[in-house]
Formats: structure tokens, sequence, C-alpha cells
């Protein structure tokens, strides 16, 4: 569908290829063990990660602070399953998840195998709203750093996605148009409708269980990218 037309494809990290969900597992696994703060791991995830991803939207919108993030997600979650955890306790643990989270390298199933296929032909790139230092651990932990020619993070940009001016920052760094550009994410709101309105073409990686829609063609498993391309 892109052949022919796409030279260089953009990539989102969390969730599309890095998987956060497992890494994020372990690092609240080794954290809360080093802390010595009983929780049952299984129900606290359970709560955090609606949380997280609430706490993360506001982020986008410019409505928290990265330390308004990352305290509130935490807090909030204790809260939900009814632990008290002092406000001391708190910040420490989220200056260890911070710490620790880059060091686990798990991936989405099949992250390799697309790149390795789609490396000699196309250009590869990420766009990330991750924090920059956290982001780059992850991708030289997790061995996926050479593929990508330009990474972009939202802390670069001075903006996140979906604002136009990080996808335009993307482009100009990669010295590409964005009628040749493919952008593949996770989030619709973040990736998909954020990249289209700057004219790239899009491929919603749904691994978020997000309802149906017609905006971008649908993938559920990153091997499905080469029916596109």
């Amino acid at each position: 569908m892109f052949k022919g037309v796409v030279t260089d494809v953009f990539f989102d990290l969390d969730h599309t290829l890095w998987d956060f969900e497992r890494n994020s597992e372990l690092t609240f696994q080794s954290i809360f063990e080093k802390h010595d703060l009983q929780v049952d791991l299984e129900n606290f995830l359970k709560v955090y990660t609606p949380i997280n991803f609430k706490f993360w939207k506001l982020y986008r919108e410019e409505k928290v602070t990265k330390e308004n993030l990352r305290y509130q997600r935490l807090k909030q979650s204790f809260d939900e399953i009814g632990k008290k955890v002092d406000d001391n306790t708190i910040h420490r643990l989220s200056e260890d998840y911070i710490k620790n989270l880059s060091s686990f390298g798990h991936l989405i199933s099949g992250t390799f195998e697309i790149l390795e296929y789609l490396k000699s032909s196309y250009r590869l790139h990420i766009i990330t709203n991750g924090f920059a230092e956290t982001q780059r651990k992850k991708m030289i932990n997790s061995k996926i750093s050479g593929y990508f020619e330009i990474v972009v993070n939202s802390e670069m940009a001075g903006v996140k996605k979906p604002n136009p001016r990080i996808f335009q920052m993307a482009l100009e760094k990669a010295n590409t148009l964005p009628n040749n550009s493919l952008m593949i994410g996770d989030n619709l709101e973040a990736d998909i409708l954020g990249a289209q309105a700057v004219g790239f073409h899009t491929l919603h990686f749904n691994s978020n269980g997000e309802n149906f829609h017609e905006f971008s063609k649908i993938i559920h498993h990153l091997h499905e990218i080469k029916q596109f391309l």
C-alpha cells in the first residue's frame, strides 16, 4: 500500500516496539522488594495501568508536569488499593522506577524481525514522548538503537505528540517530506491523528485494544507491517 511512496518509517517507542507493560512490571517488582513494600503486584498493576495512561494523556495536553505525573500516578494507585505509603517513600519509589525502568529490555513480539525486514529498504526513525535519557537507555539496553537514523523526543522538541511541531522537527531532521513518511504507533490520538495532521501516512498498531476506527489502517501484530511495506 505504501511501497514506492514511503521512504522513511517513523516508529513510536513505548507500547509499539519496547514492551512497556512487561518492563514496567519487572521494575515495580524490583523496587518494591528493594523498599520492602508489601504490595500485591497484580492488584497494584491492575489499578496503576489505567491511572498511568490517564496521567500521560494529561501530560501530553500540558495539564500536569513531569514531576506531578511521576508522583500522582503512584500516589493514586496506592490510595486505590488501600495501601498507605508516605510521600517520602513515594518520591524514592518514583526516582528508583525511572532509574531502573530502562535497564529491562523486553520488546514487543516481532520487533527485531520487522526492523530487519525494513532496514534495507527504508530509513527508520523514532518519535517518542518519553524522557530523553530514559528512552536512549531503553533503546541501547534492548539492542535496537542501531536501527534508527534519528530519534526525536518531546524534551528535544519542547512539545509532545500530537503537537505538530514534534512531527515537523522529525521531518526536518530526517530531511524528508510528509508524503514520503509513515508513522507507526499505538496511540490513536498522539501517534496517528497527530501525524496525519502534518501529512504523514499512518499505521495504527493497536496494542492497547482501542476501539475500532477508520482514521487509519489498523494492525494487531508487527509482522502485519509487511502487508503495507
